[in-house]
Order: C-alpha cells, then structure tokens, then sequence
C-alpha cells in the first residue's frame, strides 16, 4: 500500500478514487465529507433538537459521536440519543449496554423504548408464536421495522425533536433504491433522497442521513480508528430480500469500483421527475389511525394492523413509556 499524501503509512485506499490515507488523514476526510452534506442538503438549521436513533452499531454510534462533535458546542441545538429495544435476547439487550456506555461517554441524554413496554410484545414473542404456526407469511423483519419506525417517530415528536438521525450509509440508500425499483414502488422511491419529502404531517419528525455519501467499510474503519463503541453482533432473525440486494451490489462494487457512487448518483439526479411523477399520481390522504391516533393514510395504521394479526389492541397511549439512562 502506498504512503499517505501527507507521508504517514497509509492503512486505507479507496479505489474508487486511487488516494491512500493513514488514520488521521482518513478521520479528517471523513469528516470533511459528513459536514458537506450536511452543509450541501441543509440537513441541520438554527435551533435544532435533534434525536439520533441509537442501536449500537457501528452506523448510530459514529452518527451520534459526529453530531456531537460537530454540533455539540452549538447552544441552539441540543442532540439527544434514543434506542428502541424490540426485545431480541442475548442481541439487543448486548447492545443496549454499548449504546449506554457510548451515551456516558459523550454526556448525551440517552432515552430507551421497549417494544414490550409501548406494544405489548417483544420480536422473541412474535417469533415464538411463528414457531407455533402463526402468521408465518410474515418474517421478523416486517413487525420489526414497523414497530421500530412508530416508536422512534413517536418518541422523537414526544421529545420535541425537528430533526431524527440515523445512521444510514451509503450501502443502505443504494439497496434501498435497488429493492424498491425491484418491487416497483414508485411512491416509496420518491419519498427517499438525501432530503426527504413528499409526504409530510404535523405528526412525522424529518429524517436526516449524515452518512449517507460514506460506504459503510469507511463507516467501520471509522468506528474502529476513533474507538467509538460500538456492537458488531447481527440479529438472530435476520432475513428477505435486502441481504441478496446487498451481496449482488457488493459483487459488483468489487468487479467495478465505484458502482455504488454512480449508481446513487444518477438516482439523485432523477429523484425530481420521480418526485414529480409521484405527485402526479396521486399521493395518499394521511389522516390518523382510528385505533391509536397515529397519521396514517387509511382507516387503520400498519402498527395496528399487525398488533391485530398478533391479538393485541393498542389502546390509545397519551406518552410512550420510556426509560431515561442514568
């Protein structure tokens, strides 16, 4: 490996590129790169509460530890940690201490909501039942990204957050872009890009994706170069379409560098005419769910409908029950 611009040993090249980085360069790098779109897509304004969703791993903890070194000595912005607990034994209960260790560390606040608590069962309890013949159309993944989605949402509103933070890569936009295309959705991809839109409520906190333009290897060189804590285990139940979206990209990328960044590019360069395909369309009335109130755009929410397929009503609920870290 050649040596660094700056003359240190390199430990990484990005061939997509050809330019070599020892470990200081590349941390400068990296973070140059978060703070352009951050800076390029407006993600962060004036007078922020920003709630960065935290799991763990690698992708939460170097956002949050980056949106508190970036704008941690801002006094019109305050970020604050959440993490949702979906109840996955000897997984998210490992996790849960490296999120609480990493919160310390930073002096965030740090905020956990249980699946269990807030819904009534925890992923375990829905596979149980699986396991017994129920709803086996349906894998984990689908309750759990619901569930999880509603609760960070919701937590984030109660909070008083403007913004939500996740730790999306750029590996994650373009499966996301690849899946969504692959089932036609045409609503769902126009909804994506680097600023969100399309569908907006009073109820929906905006998301924002700082790591969005990072590969998520430089996202763990990262990790592991600044030691931010972080969980590398992988949930139990994990399955579906994403994770052979994921090996036929990653196939491609290692034949052809490079192919992720042209790729999410020339989505961004058509995410207006989808934008405004989309709208022409017709985009879905959100009103709110008649069982719990929340905005949905039908009668009843999908939170609600698969509760339903579970046996359990989610009664109207004035806050969530949430756990402070101390």
């Amino acid at each position: 490996m050649d040596n660094c611009s700056c003359g240190a040993r390199a430990i990484y090249t990005r061939k997509y590129e050809g330019n070599s980085y020892c470990a200081s360069c590349f941390k400068d790098q990296f973070e140059k790169r978060v703070k352009r779109t951050i800076r390029e897509h407006s993600l962060v304004g004036k007078n922020e509460v920003i709630v960065v969703g935290l799991s763990g791993g690698k992708d939460s903890s170097v956002s949050l530890a980056l949106m508190k070194k970036i704008f941690g000595e801002r006094p019109d912005i305050r970020i604050i940690a959440v993490s949702i607990d979906e109840g996955i034994e000897h997984y998210r209960d490992k996790s849960l201490e490296v999120t609480k260790s990493l919160t310390r560390k930073l002096g965030v606040d740090h905020y956990i909501v249980s699946f269990k608590t807030n819904l009534g069962k925890s992923i375990d309890d829905v596979m149980a039942a699986r396991a017994r013949g129920e709803n086996k159309n349906l894998n984990s993944c689908t309750f759990c990204g619901v569930f999880r989605r509603y609760l960070l949402n919701r937590a984030s509103r109660e909070l008083g957050a403007t913004k939500v933070c996740t730790g999306h890569n750029m590996d994650d936009e373009a499966q996301a872009v690849l899946i969504n295309y692959l089932k036609g959705d045409l609503k769902r991809l126009a909804r994506m890009g680097p600023s969100p839109a399309m569908v907006k409520n009073a109820k929906f906190i905006p998301r924002i994706k700082p790591l969005r333009d990072i590969p998520e290897k430089e996202v763990a060189l990262y990790a592991l170069i600044t030691k931010a804590g972080n969980y590398w285990g992988e949930c139990p139940y994990v399955s579906g379409i994403r994770f052979e979206v994921r090996d036929f990209l990653n196939d491609v990328e290692a034949k052809h560098s490079g192919t992720k960044f042209s790729f999410l590019r020339t989505f961004d360069a058509m995410l207006p005419v989808l934008r405004e395909t989309a709208t022409r369309s017709g985009l879905p009335e959100i009103t709110e769910c008649e069982t719990c109130g929340e905005p949905c755009s039908g009668e009843i929410c999908k939170v609600c409908e698969l509760l339903d397929k579970l046996d359990v009503n989610l009664a109207p609920q004035e806050t969530l029950e949430t756990e402070l870290v101390k």
